[in-house]
């Protein structure tokens, strides 16, 4: 027995001697790499100050790198001014300047384009201004050409300037450099179009991607946002300002987005409402559209008039503007009776602006097409007429004698055509500069000095403007973004009749984001329903998609199928817009690249590849719809996890205090792993006489009945069953006074009835 123990004992003893001495040649390691990472510093010398410049040039890239990042973001335009709109405006509004942010940028890029390639070359190399009669106001015009009336309407030397289609030359080449004007400005002009059709694409699939590597933060929504909001190393106050209003934006965002998936609402009378709204907006739009058909053909009788007004002249894009202003208020108030989520409604509500814009551009399309076929009928008539005109100054110059060369007929006084391309651009310039000053005196007027007047006369009025009506403004997030996109749209489609346009359009997205910054902050207020925004501006981006592919289709079948005008533009003396291509590859290319040019135009290959690209575009979206359903069923599936690990960790919570209370339930000598043999021991010492035996009195009970231990104590043997168990062979208690040897443990040994309790017998 004692031999066993002793080498029990020894051999834990070298089982801590080899555990003891692993840990000190793990300290050991450890202590030796320390020294060797930091021997420099803990030594002298030469090792010192390289240690010294390792460590200061470590400290100077970490702070390189977070001053660079500082740079970059300092470097983003207006992201400052955005932070600050959204922190007291939620995202929803800083939305749309996000978004405006992204257009100035893709105007910008445009606008080198056309700047660059068309505008720059044929001011520095092509013909001087009055050198001939595209070039040249006529004479009949030349006393108004200054006048401040007439550039307002873009006539006199506006129109007759690199700004519009018709001051370009058709030679092939100009310049020193035979650069081609005529193959750069349709090239071009196809350009904007393909770059913004795949800048607009681009990021929709961008935003795509980020809205679906989001995880789904619908869990404990609130508990994130209060714990985890705060920045702590913010030490700016100005900024801690900003970051409190954006965080109680944030919970305002998420109260009204709780109070929408909880709201209980009649089925039926919402429906009915919301029919209801929907009709009354479709007359909107069917009056609308007439409205402005009515005017454009008005318009054209009022061109024909000798002294026509101001107000006659720009009817249309008063009426346009006028349309453009107050429509989109009363559709917000149409749509109160739908009573949608938010952010829903602000998609309804862009979808019925859209709507109302698109019916009105094309309104004014339709009736400017008659008006281009109408001058296009009075310019086969002007062809004739400076046709004989020519004629007749040459005969009459040179005499009998036609060896004489006739004095050159001076470009003021040739007869000129309608120019149908300069008469459009001249529209599209006109509305969007309309579109510029009607958004800027809205501003002003509907929000600025309505916010100075509630503010100051609140004082003296006879209820509560602020509280009541007019109180202060909120802004219009769905008409601010369908006018973004729609001056878009004017752009792409006026850009190729008025290459200076997209440089009127920078500067008037530029200003906008400072006047609008500032009309937010200083006169607006937030929406009293805040919401978050969705988790990507795709739906912007969609209807800018749409927008662009409509406003391709005009300028296409101009391109195609109209005729150019004879005395203006780089396209005239051509049956067709497109034939520059046919001439720069039949002339400038070899014979087989006419050749394939010729099969590739084919509409037996044409039509065949578009079907083609329908189809595949038709896939992919079904490949993309079967995605987006996977990924919403492994969300189910992930949540329905969290929610089963969930129940399972509050049922072992649950079940672990119902344990403790079968435990309590229990006698406590069950807690000793031998329950009833105490109560045997007890017993038998009672018996035996070891111990004073006591009967018990009227309101007593014995130990061993169910009724001693309480609520618990029938799971206790009754005292009149001894449980015993056979004694062990080898096995005996020690003397009494006999030490108790190492290693075994206290307590009685189980199975053993009363007295002291055994131990095994040391082997002999």
């Amino acid at each position: 027995m004692w031999g066993t123990s002793l080498h029990e004992h020894e051999s834990f003893g070298d089982l801590g001697g080899c555990l003891s001495s692993t840990w000190q040649r793990a300290e050991s390691r450890e202590a030796q790499d320390f020294v060797e990472k930091f021997e420099g510093a803990l030594g002298k010398g030469k090792g010192k100050k390289l240690y010294a410049y390792k460590m200061m040039m470590a400290k100077k890239w970490v702070k390189f790198k977070r001053d660079f990042e500082n740079f970059k973001t300092q470097c983003i335009p207006w992201e400052m001014k955005i932070k600050e709109v959204e922190s007291h405006f939620g995202s929803s509004v800083a939305s749309y300047f996000i978004f405006l942010r992204w257009m100035y940028g893709v105007n910008l890029v445009l606008f080198g384009l056309i700047f660059g390639l068309v505008i720059i070359p044929e001011v520095l190399m092509g013909m001087p201004y009055g050198s001939m009669p595209r070039k040249t106001v006529p004479r009949a015009e030349q006393a108004t050409a200054m006048d401040f009336s007439v550039l307002w309407d873009f006539e006199g030397y506006i129109k007759y300037s690199a700004l519009f289609y018709g001051y370009y030359n058709n030679q092939r080449t100009i310049g020193w450099l035979k650069y081609r004007l005529p193959m750069a400005y349709f090239m071009v002009g196809i350009s904007v179009f393909g770059y913004s059709l795949m800048v607009v694409i681009r990021s929709m699939a961008r935003n795509a991607n980020e809205s679906t590597a989001d995880g789904d933060d619908d869990n404990f929504i609130f508990s994130w946002k209060m714990f985890t909001s705060w920045d702590y190393l913010i030490g700016n106050p100005e900024t801690a300002d900003n970051k409190f209003a954006s965080i109680t934006t944030s919970f305002k965002e998420s109260i009204v987005d709780e109070q929408e998936s909880n709201k209980d609402e009649n089925i039926h009378l919402r429906r009915f409402l919301r029919v209801l709204a929907n009709v009354l907006i479709i007359c909107c739009l069917c009056g609308s559209g007439y409205l402005i058909y009515f005017v454009v053909k008005r318009s054209q009788t009022f061109s024909k008039m000798q002294n026509a007004g101001w107000y006659e002249r720009n009817e249309v894009e008063i009426v346009m503007s006028l349309l453009g202003m107050f429509c989109p208020p009363l559709f917000e108030t149409i749509a109160a009776l739908e009573n949608y989520h938010p952010r829903i409604g602000l998609k309804w509500q862009l979808g019925r602006i859209f709507a109302l814009f698109l019916g009105n551009l094309y309104t004014f399309l339709l009736a400017l097409m008659d008006d281009v076929n109408e001058k296009l009928a009075e310019e086969d008539v002007v062809k004739n007429i400076t046709h004989w005109t020519l004629l007749g100054h040459h005969n009459s110059s040179a005499g009998n004698d036609s060896t004489v060369t006739p004095p050159p007929l001076d470009p003021a006084d040739v007869p000129r055509g309608p120019c149908w391309e300069t008469t459009v651009g001249i529209e599209f310039v006109r509305l969007t500069v309309s579109d510029i000053l009607v958004t800027y005196i809205t501003i002003l007027v509907g929000d600025f000095i309505r916010a100075c007047f509630v503010r100051f006369v609140n004082y003296c009025w006879c209820w509560d403007l602020e509280a009541g009506f007019p109180s202060y403004a909120e802004f219009d997030i769905s008409g601010n973004v369908l006018g973004l996109v729609f001056n878009q749209g004017m752009i792409w489609m006026g850009s190729f009749y008025a290459p200076g346009l997209v440089g009127i359009n920078v500067l008037r997205l530029l200003t906008s984001m400072y006047f609008q910054c500032w009309a937010v902050m200083s006169s607006n207020v937030p929406h009293e329903r805040v919401f978050k925004a969705s988790k990507s501006n795709n739906f912007y981006m969609g209807l800018l998609l749409l927008i662009l592919f409509l406003s391709l289709l005009p300028v296409a079948y101009t391109i195609m199928s109209l005729p150019p005008s004879f005395d203006c533009g780089p396209f005239s003396g051509k049956k067709r817009m497109y034939d520059v291509i046919q001439e720069t590859i039949e002339l400038d290319f070899p014979v087989f690249v006419a050749k394939i040019f010729s099969y590739v135009a084919n509409p037996g290959l044409i039509i065949p590849a578009i079907l083609l690209m329908v189809l595949a575009i038709y896939y992919l979206n079904a490949v993309s719809e079967a995605y987006q359903r996977a990924n919403a069923e492994l969300k189910k599936k992930m949540q329905m996890q969290r929610e089963e690990e969930k129940n399972k960790r509050n049922n072992k919570a649950s079940t672990n205090p119902m344990l403790q209370d079968l435990e309590d339930l229990l006698t406590p000598s069950t807690k000793t792993e031998s329950p009833p043999k105490q109560a045997e021991d007890k017993k038998i010492e009672s018996l035996n006489g070891t111990s004073p035996v006591r009967k018990p009195g009227r309101g007593e009970v014995l130990d061993g009945s169910p009724m001693a231990g309480g609520r618990g104590a029938a799971f206790t043997p009754p005292s009149q069953v001894f449980v015993t168990q056979p004694r062990t062979l080898g096995v005996r208690a020690p003397y009494p006074g006999q030490p108790r040897p190492w290693g075994y443990p206290l307590g009685p040994v189980p199975g053993r009835g009363r007295g002291q309790p055994c131990y095994p017998r040391a082997a002999r």
